[in-house]
């Protein structure tokens, strides 16, 4: 992605951020962070009613692609949105909480 896409580090994200997960139904089902909102990107347009109108967005998926293509567009149209680097599966070797929603052990996948 180009280098004008603002990115975080997962440990410089705030305790009280709104963290978007873009990944696809069974990544988050298999596991997300427990404050995450989730939407895939996909449905993203026509969803965007369902972000904060103000404030930082932290958008994350499986490894930072996804999320730094909806990071582009959100910023284009109105958000302050910055990609989380390395995406969830930093998030997950960085020890950070990760739940799940199909009462197995959480993972990334």
């Amino acid at each position: 992605m180009p280098n004008s896409v603002p990115a975080v580090d997962v440990s410089a994200i705030p305790a009280d951020a709104t963290l978007l997960d873009v990944r696809e139904q069974d990544e988050w089902d298999a596991g997300h962070a427990p404050t995450a909102r989730h939407i895939p990107m996909g449905e993203l347009v026509e969803r965007l009613g369902e972000l904060p109108a103000d404030g930082q967005v932290y958008v994350i998926c499986r490894s930072g692609g996804r999320s730094a293509r909806v990071t582009q567009y959100l910023n284009g149209n109105g958000w302050d949105a910055v990609n989380v680097d390395g995406g969830m599966q930093v998030w997950s070797a960085l020890g950070q909480p990760v739940v799940s929603e199909t009462g197995s052990e959480p993972q990334v996948i």
